[in-house]
C-alpha cells in the first residue's frame, strides 16, 4: 500500500472498536503516512501485528497510547472538522502515558515529515483546544 498523497509506505495498524468512530472511514484498520501524516483506511490486506510507529518518529509511543495518538495526528489536518475526535483521542493517549504535544514538537524538528499543515501552528491550536 502507498500513501495516496505522497507515495510513501504508511504504517498500517489495527484500530480497537473504541476508536473506530473517530476514523474518517469506518474501518478496523488505519494507515498513517510517516512522511505527510495522512490518515487513510487501507485497502485489502492485514495490519502489521507489531506496527512500526517508530517509522513516524523515534519518539512515537509503542504501547496502548500509539493508536489513539496516530489517529489524532492523522486528524490534525482539520481541527474544526475533527474537534470532537481530538477531544477524545488526545486525553486517551495522555491517559496511556504519552505526551502528544511533545511528540508534535519532535515531529516538527526531526525532518523527514512534511504534512500539508504547519505542525507548530497546529500544536499551538491543539493546545488551546484542549485548554477550553
Amino acid at each position: 500500500m502507498e500513501c495516496p498523497n505522497c507515495g510513501a509506505r504508511p504504517v498500517v495498524f489495527d484500530v480497537p472498536a473504541t476508536y473506530r468512530t473517530h476514523l474518517p472511514e469506518a474501518s478496523d484498520r488505519a494507515a498513517l503516512c510517516p512522511e505527510c501524516l495522512t490518515l487513510t483506511a487501507p485497502g485489502d490486506g492485514t495490519a502489521d501485528p507489531d506496527p512500526r510507529f517508530d517509522r513516524i518518529s523515534s519518539a512515537f509511543p509503542t504501547d496502548e497510547a500509539a493508536v489513539p495518538l496516530a489517529i489524532a495526528i492523522g486528524l490534525l489536518d482539520s481541527l474544526a472538522l475533527n474537534r470532537n475526535a481530538l477531544e477524545a483521542l488526545i486525553p486517551a493517549a495522555e491517559a496511556a502515558g504519552a505526551d502528544p504535544l511533545l511528540l508534535l514538537d519532535r515531529l516538527n524538528v526531526q525532518g523527514g515529515v512534511d504534512p500539508d499543515f504547519d505542525i507548530d501552528r497546529r500544536r499551538h491550536q491543539l493546545e488551546q483546544l484542549l485548554e477550553e
